[in-house]
């Protein structure tokens, strides 16, 4: 297994391979020698808002949540949903930490305190995952599929989609205009 990618963000390249992971980034939330899982954090929902989820869960909202898009989480588990938070918020045996202030929660609490006063600070909600079983993630990796990045708050949590896969590149001093599909090693 390579380094612990727990906290990482994962970069598609152009030469993925997997249409459904085109100019994704993958916040990994947990990286074991045998699977990993992410959410992807850059592919809205189209017609599906956060206010819109809540009230077909029957989720009273106390107060205005944001029209914020739901995310195409990953291919998997497509019927569960997945909030990515900041740390202020915390259910006992339910909240994984992911890294110091970012955390992932998958019970019908988080989605109720985010309709209230108690909502954590930062929050992106997404409807399935992405799963890589033992060793799959490190061989995608060494083909050159991912580039590996941090997990900047601006891109976990920003509702700029479309720009932010440029962004986290930018971030990485890669100009997203000169990745071509074709990789290499060194």
């Amino acid at each position: 297994m390579t380094e612990d990618l727990t906290g990482k963000l994962l970069i598609a390249m152009p030469g993925i391979g997997d249409p459904r992971f085109a100019r994704s980034l993958v916040l990994i939330c947990a990286h074991q020698p045998d699977y990993a899982m992410g959410i992807v954090v850059n592919k809205p929902i189209d017609d599906l808002t956060l206010p819109q989820l809540l009230s077909q869960l029957d989720i009273d909202q106390e107060i205005r949540v944001p029209e914020r898009a739901v995310l195409n989480g990953g291919p998997v588990g497509t019927d569960r949903g997945f909030v990515v938070h900041s740390g202020d918020f915390h259910c006992d045996g339910a909240t994984m930490d992911v890294s110091p202030d970012v955390c992932l929660t998958a019970t019908r609490d988080i989605l109720e305190a985010i309709a209230s006063e108690d909502a954590p600070r930062d929050s992106v909600m997404a409807l399935g995952y992405s799963g890589w079983g033992a060793g799959q993630l490190e061989n995608e990796i060494a083909e050159n599929s991912w580039i590996i990045g941090n997990a900047a708050p601006d891109i976990v949590y920003g509702d700029q989609h479309s720009l932010k896969w440029a962004h986290a590149l930018d971030l990485l001093g890669i100009d997203a205009a000169r990745l071509h599909s074709g990789g290499g090693n060194a």
